[in-house]
């Protein structure tokens, strides 16, 4: 593992972030890293984008879920964080 981090935003709200480097992408996904970023809201996670076995990168709101493109960890990050801070306002 390389990161696993939880950012505590106020007392119902926090996002995780944890991150693996794999020697082999997972299946569905180019590159060699296994992730999700999760933002919690009331003990639901109300956003995540994660990398599953056979769906590749791709994003949960609510009840959709939508594939995304990644690029870089720090595209995949902002992406992230941009989504997050929509659904604070």
């Amino acid at each position: 593992m390389i990161e696993k981090l939880r950012t505590v935003i106020n007392d119902k709200t926090y996002f995780e972030v944890v991150l693996w480097h794999l020697p082999n992408p997972v299946p569905g996904s180019m590159h060699p890293f296994k992730y999700w970023l999760a933002f919690v809201v009331n003990g639901e996670c109300v956003l995540r984008y994660d990398n599953e076995r056979g769906k590749g990168d791709h994003r949960h709101l609510g009840n959709r879920e939508e594939p995304i493109e990644f690029t870089s960890l720090e595209a995949l990050y902002d992406a992230f964080q941009a989504d997050m801070e929509r659904m604070l306002r």
